[in-house]
């Protein structure tokens, strides 16, 4: 079994065992599954939150009050997650999780969500067979919390017997296990749809330099156009994926580009368009940043010595989707672009239209910025030149499947006429 189309929370507790959690998390997202990972303070003693967020493509988060738009992310996280998954679990947080207590962003999280929770306690031997422990756990397992473990073994106190962590392949295979009763989305087969076409998508956000130190950007995670990167591969496509700074490990099959700017952005597209034709594929997914400043300063501006950001010259960022349209139509791909607005998708239909016609786009998908950046997974609606369907929330690999087949009929289609 994989966990494609599962995002799950994993919370890291303060333990020594902390360290296993990398390697879970590396696991986790090498089946497919989308990982969300929450520390305590203590955790943070042992593994450092750069380690999650480059492994999982996701900032870690320990802050109960930041993070999501409406400052509740102890509500949000869990929302779009199959479950929650803590390992380690040390004693002090399951007594917590026992008494309903709320003094950090995981246990609010754990108090506050209706999904599956499943623990993989890991303490001293001595701690764990302790009657206040062990009636905690009880407890938790009459609640309906999965209890996993903990193993036989050494332990870093130099003691031996239970208490050790389950490794991350245990947990993995009882996670699946439990997963089995859980709906997942499932994505439609995609082989051979795109056999023998090249497909060149762009990914993730820009980021322009203002100074040394300071840029322009955005919040996009570059999820979306990894999902269709590798459902393009998957359905047989040569794909080139040119991304913008982003933590997400490249797609299986997947032949990808590193940029930063806009410019360099668009200078990747126009190299990797060049032997394309009619019968391939531009996916424009990349949330480029509307402008830049026309000079980089080459020195920090500072405030103490009256510099102001409002001195700055802007100039618009050059509209890589419009030039891709606007090639001859003997060196022009099938042409979709995204398009990231504000406020309900239901009433955007003639705004989208209007937009793919000025970009000279095949489709575009329209998508609310707010519900889909950063997320696992998004609302879309799909414009094509004779009509709007909107697509409700799915997960984004789901998404990125059924855009695959949609483009893979309009090519047919147009092909054939």
């Amino acid at each position: 079994m994989t966990l494609q189309g599962h995002h799950l929370v994993l919370g890291v507790t303060g333990g020594i065992a902390a360290y296993k959690s990398c390697d879970l998390v590396r696991r986790l997202i090498e089946r497919g599954a989308s990982v969300q990972v929450v520390m305590t303070e203590s955790a943070c003693r042992f593994v450092g939150t750069a380690s999650f967020t480059a492994l999982s493509g996701r900032p870690a988060m320990t802050d109960p009050w930041s993070g999501a738009n409406n400052g509740m992310p102890h509500i949000d996280l869990s929302r779009e997650a199959s479950g929650i998954l803590i390992a380690p679990a040390t004693a002090d947080f399951m007594a917590r999780m026992v008494n309903g207590q709320t003094n950090d962003l995981l246990s609010s999280l754990c108090l506050a969500s209706d999904r599956p929770i499943w623990v993989a306690p890991a303490m001293n031997r001595q701690m764990w067979s302790h009657p206040a422990t062990q009636a905690n756990v009880a407890l938790l397992r009459e609640r309906g919390v999965g209890i996993w473990g903990p193993g036989n073994g050494e332990q870093a106190c130099g003691e031996t017997g239970d208490g050790r962590m389950l490794e991350p392949l245990e947990i993995i295979a009882h996670l699946e296990a439990a997963l089995q009763s859980i709906e997942r989305p499932s994505t439609p087969p995609l082989r051979g749809l795109l056999s023998k076409r090249r497909v060149v998508i762009t990914a993730g956000p820009t980021f322009e330099p203002i100074d040394p130190v300071r840029g322009i950007t955005n919040r996009s995670s570059g999820q979306m156009g990894y999902a269709i990167a590798q459902a393009c591969a998957q359905a047989g496509a040569e794909v080139t994926l040119v991304s913008g700074p982003v933590s997400l490990p490249t797609p299986m099959g997947v032949n990808r580009l590193d940029v930063t700017t806009a410019l360099e952005m668009q200078a990747a597209v126009d190299q990797a368009l060049s032997s394309c034709g009619p019968s391939d594929v531009f996916i424009g997914v990349a949330a480029v940043a509307d402008w830049r400043p026309i000079a980089t300063r080459q020195d920090k501006i500072k405030k103490e010595t009256g510099g102001s950001l409002a001195s700055l010259e802007w100039i618009e960022s050059p509209d890589i989707l419009a030039g891709v349209g606007a090639r001859p139509p003997s060196q022009r791909p099938f042409t979709v672009g995204f398009a990231a607005e504000i406020g309900q998708l239901s009433g955007m239909g003639e705004a989208l239209q209007a937009k793919r016609k000025r970009k000279s786009a095949d489709v575009l998908v329209g998508n609310i910025a707010t519900e889909s950046l950063q997320k696992s997974s998004a609302e879309l609606m799909i414009c094509g030149p004779d009509d709007t369907t909107p697509w409700p929330r799915r997960d984004k690999a789901v998404q990125a499947a059924n855009l695959v087949i949609e483009i893979a009929r309009r090519l047919q289609e147009a092909e054939s006429n």
